[in-house]
């Protein structure tokens, strides 16, 4: 039995690449029964990954969604569901014969979820892209870069995952919450490209009132001011530092062994590249973690700068089980947190298709019927 917030929510998944996975993955975390909806052929997961996290949590089907008994399958696991979700570019999902009108004659309660690049419409709507093209055109990759170089790509977390996954699983849940007033469901139309640039809101805010007056790498937290950027220890690791507010740029001084009256005012840009030197070199006399030792109890704002394989063996991280082992990959764990409905680990991703005769079984098949969906070619 699922347990956390989502428990009891059934959402179809037409598997897919990253971010609809990913999506899934969210509501599969806190509790949703997940069927995920994979090609009728062997294989280990969506992503030909071992263990791939993104699949965790969920059970798996392997349809033939190009035979009309595969189609029938679909829409019937629809007819139970809450949520479909689905990734493809627009129209091939009513090609199929499940597109929103054909999935809603079936269940007018279920919301459909759908997740491209672009958009269902628009001139680019049936582009090929990547996210670093989604965040090219929303405005999220030009300010990331150092000054005078070319903007760095921030892996695929802003389009694919922040802009993308998170944006589609909170539309599902918008939509879920207004069924309850209305009864209906309806269709989550969930862009990269509109993610990605909602992510940049208050960048434009800056903007608009003078206080993001630079180009890419020379404003207040893209790395132009010296209180607030990544700096090289003695040992060759790198720690942050994010002294923004007085206070706590009082207190970096102290852990630096600085003396406050031989600075520039920290927040007077002109002195910055001075101030810039004089941090790189304070910290370049501490290895790592003499200098976070320093650090320790007060605001400082310095912290160490670890690779996503080191973050879970960080002490704040291991207290709170932010990471957990799943199947021998070490990931991280569902977030947020709930006090009274919290969600179990999520198990480790199924077998592509391994849960096909549990699922159809509780469709109503026996054996005699999934033998006929093989002999159909509609299952492996």
């Amino acid at each position: 039995m699922k347990t956390g917030p989502l428990a009891g929510l059934k959402v179809v998944e037409l598997a897919g690449l990253a971010p609809a996975p990913f999506a899934c993955m969210v509501l599969a975390d806190l509790g949703a029964d997940v069927v995920r909806v994979d090609r009728a052929t062997p294989g280990a997961d969506v992503l030909g990954l071992p263990n791939d996290p993104l699949a965790r949590g969920r059970r798996t089907i392997g349809l033939n969604t190009k035979t009309p008994e595969g189609v029938e399958l679909v829409l019937k696991l629809a007819e139970t569901a809450d949520v479909l979700i689905e990734g493809f570019r627009p129209g091939v999902m009513e090609r199929m014969g499940l597109g929103p009108a054909q999935v809603h004659a079936r269940n007018p309660r279920l919301v459909y979820g759908r997740m491209t690049g672009w958009g269902q419409d628009g001139p680019l709507a049936q582009a090929a892209g990547h996210d670093i093209n989604y965040v090219g055109i929303a405005g999220a990759l030009e300010p990331i870069g150092r000054a005078g170089e070319r903007p760095v790509p921030p892996l695929n977390l802003v389009g694919d995952f922040g802009g993308g996954g998170l944006m589609l699983a909170m539309g599902v849940l918008a939509a879920l919450h207004e069924r309850t007033a209305s009864g209906r469901g309806q269709v989550v139309d969930a862009s990269m490209v509109e993610g990605a640039a909602l992510l940049t809101t208050s960048l434009h805010g800056m903007r608009a009132a003078g206080v993001w007056p630079g180009e890419r790498g020379d404003n207040l937290l893209d790395g132009g001011a010296p209180f607030y950027d990544t700096y090289e220890t003695a040992d060759g690791k790198y720690v942050a530092i994010g002294a923004i507010e007085m206070r706590f740029w009082g207190d970096l001084v102290k852990v630096l062994g600085l003396e406050r009256e031989d600075l520039p005012v920290h927040v007077d840009k002109s002195k910055w590249p001075q101030l810039r030197k004089i941090l790189a070199d304070a910290v370049a006399r501490f290895p790592r973690d003499e200098l976070l030792a320093r650090a320790e109890g007060t605001d400082a704002c310095l912290t160490p700068v670890l690779s996503p394989w080191e973050a879970a063996s960080h002490p704040q991280n291991a207290a709170r089980g932010t990471f957990v082992d799943i199947g021998g990959t070490v990931q991280p764990a569902p977030a947020p947190r709930f006090d009274r409905t919290p969600p179990a680990i999520p198990e480790a991703p199924h077998e592509k298709g391994a849960d096909t005769e549990e699922v159809l079984a509780e469709l109503g098949f026996d054996a005699d019927g999934l033998a006929g969906l093989r002999a159909a070619g509609a299952i492996a």
